[in-house]
């Protein structure tokens, strides 16, 4: 999924958009409006991000659910944690944050919006 796409859905109401990075990262890039922050590659709080994810898509495991991370890698390897505890509709926006020159521009280059983190 590209960032202008996840932008355009999630402003639509069609994805809940979720930055898994930590609340160090987030601080750097700041996180995109009305995205939600979970913690997902921490293999000791596997059980609690996937609980985390249920949340932010609403309880609704079908309810499409995108995941951002700085460039789109660990986003990739990710996504399969919530698709192996029964998530079916996850997309991985691997332009990133920063953008990745052979996925796209990233969240920020295109000054997607953006709020800050509370600590940004």
């Amino acid at each position: 999924m590209t960032t202008p796409y996840a932008a355009a859905a999630a402003a639509w109401g069609a994805v809940t958009i979720i930055y898994g990075r930590s609340p160090r990262k987030w601080r750097q890039t700041c996180i995109r409006n009305g995205s939600r922050t979970v913690t997902i590659n921490d293999p000791n709080r596997r059980k609690a991000s996937i609980q985390e994810i249920d949340k932010a898509g609403g309880g609704e495991r079908p309810k499409p659910v995108a995941l951002i991370y700085a460039a789109g890698v660990r986003s990739a390897r990710a996504v399969r944690i919530p698709l192996a505890a029964g998530f079916k509709n996850l997309q991985n926006i691997s332009e990133g944050m920063m953008g990745r020159s052979k996925n796209g521009s990233g969240w920020l280059n295109p000054s997607l919006p953006t709020n800050s983190f509370p600590e940004c």
